[in-house]
């Protein structure tokens, strides 16, 4: 029988999830539990993935801010310290900022402009236009950036970044200089003490200042290790971290390699279908309103299995129906499409005929879908079971 539906994304309910628990039982019980309540069948090389936080949480991976005040005493020596590119994010560096402003003494606090470097704006790139500035040129005080450009509140969240870094560090006891520059080494006219807040572009700009004689710290090499019993991430430190409360966060899950393969191995046995399996944190898409792009974890699956390697090997349906098959209509040409995809190559790199398919990789792409469906929110969907992900025009 014909199928007439093709990838089909569903967000599980799951238990909130506390330290301790039994996640992969926990997923693979209320994955099948949803498919018994809505009547749906687990089939082979379907795709469950869980988010990063229940991950995080059930490892029971927090910090507390004395913890990052420690490390950062520890590391820089707890006087004037450069902290450089953060991104503009209550949920994603706040609380990180104050626990280093509590290891510090001042902190010079340089933001990039107009945006940061996921896409939240400080300024709009008119406003630089209006006032011939050229931002990677000009470095600006916190007095001509007053005197330019006034407050500016971030147009999703009514926050002036400005100003709420500033409190915030103040309000620890540390004093605080802001600057406005857009290249790494301008922080060196200040203090030769940094920590590079970049996420994407931490290991580029911590090459230049080092090469340039500063001790830097990249937000992945904060916090590898317990302090006093905390929690830690080896591989990413602070990078991935979120809120947990006013005094904590919850840091990206250590190694979770071990959950993805139980959680395989038990659907296993339980259903006799091969599925597939991954964490994910942000997907990887750029808001075309907000010009937010959306990606502040450092990677967007942590952990999957094997069967999520690599990229799509798709042919593109559009380019094949205006060109190779121009002529054709009808039951004609859906035959001549079935016949080319099940006969297409293993590897469609450089061919004409896959020219505009998405050249991501497959658990890049997977995430973003999960996670604009899971949400941030409260829809209680930290499990996302994705069918049909691998299938094709041809698949009955």
């Amino acid at each position: 029988m014909t199928r007439n539906v093709g990838t089909v994304s569903r967000g599980i309910r799951c238990p909130i999830i506390r330290k301790g628990d039994d996640l992969a039982g926990i997923v693979v019980n209320s994955v099948l539990t949803a498919a018994e309540t809505d009547n749906f069948e687990i089939r082979d090389r379907d795709i469950i993935a869980i988010t990063e936080s229940v991950v995080a949480r059930s490892q029971g991976n927090y910090i507390s801010v004395n913890d990052i005040a420690d490390d950062v005493r520890k590391k820089l020596g707890g006087e004037t310290v450069g902290v450089i590119f953060p991104i503009l994010s209550r949920n994603r560096f706040a609380i990180c900022l104050k626990g280093i402003a509590m290891g510090c003494k001042k902190i010079v606090l340089m933001l990039s402009y107009p945006r940061d470097e996921v896409g939240n704006q400080l300024l709009t790139e008119d406003q630089l236009d209006d006032k011939n500035i050229n931002p990677y040129s000009t470095v600006l005080t916190l007095k001509e950036y007053r005197e330019l450009f006034g407050e500016n509140k971030h147009p999703f969240t009514g926050v002036d970044y400005v100003q709420y870094y500033s409190d915030l560090i103040t309000e620890t006891g540390c004093e605080v200089e802001v600057i406005f520059a857009n290249h790494a080494v301008e922080i060196l006219k200040y203090t030769n003490n940094v920590i590079n807040c970049d996420i994407h572009t931490r290991k580029r700009n911590k090459r230049i200042l080092k090469e340039a004689g500063a001790n830097v710290y990249s937000m992945d090499d904060l916090n590898t290790e317990p302090i006093n019993g905390s929690g830690y991430n080896s591989k990413y430190g602070l990078l991935g971290s979120n809120k947990a409360t006013e005094h904590s966060v919850k840091l990206f899950p250590r190694d979770c390699t071990y959950i993805i393969e139980d959680v395989q191995r038990q659907i296993l046995e339980k259903t006799g279908k091969h599925v597939e399996v991954m964490v994910y944190g942000d997907g990887a898409f750029k808001d075309p309103v907000g010009q937010i792009w959306e990606l502040a974890d450092p990677v967007v699956s942590p952990a999957a299995t094997k069967g999520l390697q690599g990229t799509p090997n798709e042919l593109k349906l559009k380019y094949l129906a205006d060109n190779d098959f121009a002529g054709l209509s009808g039951a004609e040409l859906k035959k001549a499409i079935e016949d080319r995809i099940r006969s297409k190559d293993q590897n469609l790199v450089g061919k004409m005929e896959s020219e505009g398919t998405t050249p991501r990789q497959l658990t890049d792409l997977i995430g973003s879908l999960c996670d604009l469906t899971s949400g941030s929110g409260d829809k209680g969907t930290p499990v996302v079971l994705v069918q049909g992900y691998f299938d094709n025009y041809t698949a009955e």
